[in-house]
């Protein structure tokens, strides 16, 4: 059973400063300028993407050819790493399954009615354990968000909980979508709330909703994560998501997690990018800061 969401509050009150967050915020966007051409750090981020299909178009034709690209991707740029994973729409587990080459690279998909979870619990429940089924390592869902503003805290735990208890060995990363969200205190519940019910990984948005990731939401998630991490000695990922197509963007996401979480969150375990566009911005300034060459790289 979902622990009691009150006793959730009290055990991780909101202590947040906002005129601090803000403070801390410029800086950490100010420091991020020594690393815009570190070819090991872009490298390192690009290490950590979530490369993603999920497209209404997609079929499954477009994501072997979207599997095959990735297959051919170390030929292609030799001392790249590759990317974390790749993440579609749950009926193409199958095809991650069978044409994804590189074992290092993890099966993810969305899952539980993605993205609105507008569905039944038992179809969520049954859509993830199929998944895992067809072979998905990694499955994001979106919590129940209407619900969750309502103040039905025990449902919305509940429901992580049944997804979660489905899913054997693969990892479960919970999507706020904190767009929605009205303010910080609000996303800090939501954080809390996920990380109880059993997320290994909290997700800022599906983006498919506008406002999407925000520096302001990594930073009170990164702070749950902090405080959850130091009660329960249990690390949990960390993963912003929509709309971060430039290298300074994925930077400035990199600072908050080095600044609240440190060095040891900076790998693709415990921080990912989710990203469709992202790949190919980095690929383009890491030949810059390589060759000295402006070219536009246009792979994925």
């Amino acid at each position: 059973m979902f622990e009691n969401y009150n006793v959730i509050l009290d055990k991780y009150p909101f202590t947040l400063d906002l005129n601090q967050m803000e403070s801390d915020l410029f800086s950490i966007t100010q420091s991020i300028e020594k690393y815009k051409d570190d070819v090991g750090i872009l490298k390192k981020i690009f290490n950590c993407i979530d490369l993603t299909s999920l497209n209404t178009e997609d079929s499954s034709e477009s994501i072997r050819d979207f599997v095959e690209k990735v297959n051919r991707f170390e030929d292609i740029f030799p001392g790249m790493p590759q990317v974390a994973a790749l993440c579609v729409y749950p009926v193409f587990a199958a095809a991650l399954k069978a044409g994804l080459k590189n074992a290092s690279i993890k099966r993810a998909v969305v899952s539980a009615g993605f993205p609105s979870a507008q569905t039944f619990t038992d179809v969520k429940v049954m859509e993830t354990k199929r998944a895992v089924q067809m072979g998905a390592h990694e499955v994001d869902v979106v919590i129940s968000v209407g619900e969750f503003m309502e103040g039905n805290y025990e449902f919305v735990g509940e429901e992580i909980v049944a997804v979660k208890q489905v899913m054997g060995e693969a990892h479960l990363k919970v999507i706020l979508e904190t767009g929605a969200l009205h303010d910080p205190k609000e996303i800090w519940m939501a954080s809390l709330l996920a990380m109880e019910a059993g997320a290994d990984f909290i997700k800022t948005s599906t983006g498919k909703q506008q406002p999407a990731a925000t520096l302001e939401a990594a930073y009170v998630m990164c702070r749950a994560i902090k405080v959850f991490n130091e009660k329960n000695n249990r690390k949990v990922g960390f993963k912003p998501a929509g709309g971060i197509s430039t290298t300074m963007g994925a930077l400035a996401y990199y600072g908050v997690v080095e600044s609240i979480l440190g060095e040891e969150w900076l790998s693709n375990e415990w921080f990912r990018i989710g990203a469709s566009r992202l790949a190919n911005a980095l690929l383009t300034d890491i030949n810059y800061a390589e060759t000295g060459i402006e070219k536009e790289v246009k792979y994925f």
